[in-house]
């Protein structure tokens, strides 16, 4: 992916957890700045150019910033568990992908991060406002499966 379509897409995901989603600024930067070191972070596990401005970001985000949030600072017991299933699903998914067994499953694995959207929409809104738009953050994955099949080569089972 590019920069500019990176930029669009984070941009499109400001507005929809602002927003569509009512969460306060400093969940908003957390989200963003996860986002952009997942997509930092899986450019270069699939071995594209990373270049020193991203990996900056990068070093920035994860040993400054997300840690120094306060939102998260004051959710870190609850984000931690989110995020570390994130990681764990994003992984398998990579080891399936690499073995040419992409599938209908590892596909749905790729999108741990709207669980951690989730998880934050629950931590500020509560159980029942969580349980009414469930559906309309995990439809923020933008990917669709037919797109994922032919970049991986994977079956439809």
């Amino acid at each position: 992916m590019t920069a500019e379509h990176d930029a669009t897409v984070a941009e499109q995901m400001r507005q929809h957890l602002t927003q569509g989603l009512a969460l306060p600024a400093d969940a908003v930067a957390w989200l963003l700045d996860l986002w952009g070191c997942i997509q930092t972070l899986d450019d270069y596990a699939d071995s594209f150019h990373v270049g020193r401005p991203a990996l900056d970001s990068l070093i920035w985000r994860t040993l400054v910033g997300m840690p120094g949030n306060a939102w998260f600072l004051a959710h870190a017991g609850a984000l931690l568990p989110a995020v570390a299933q994130m990681v764990l699903k994003w992984q398998a998914s990579d080891t399936v992908e690499r073995a040419g067994n992409a599938d209908a499953r590892s596909f749905v694995w790729r999108a741990g991060y709207y669980d951690v959207v989730l998880m934050a929409v629950l931590l500020v809104h509560g159980p029942e406002a969580a349980q009414r738009t469930a559906h309309l953050v995990l439809s923020l994955y933008g990917e669709r499966f037919e797109d994922y099949l032919s970049e991986f080569g994977g079956k439809h089972a």
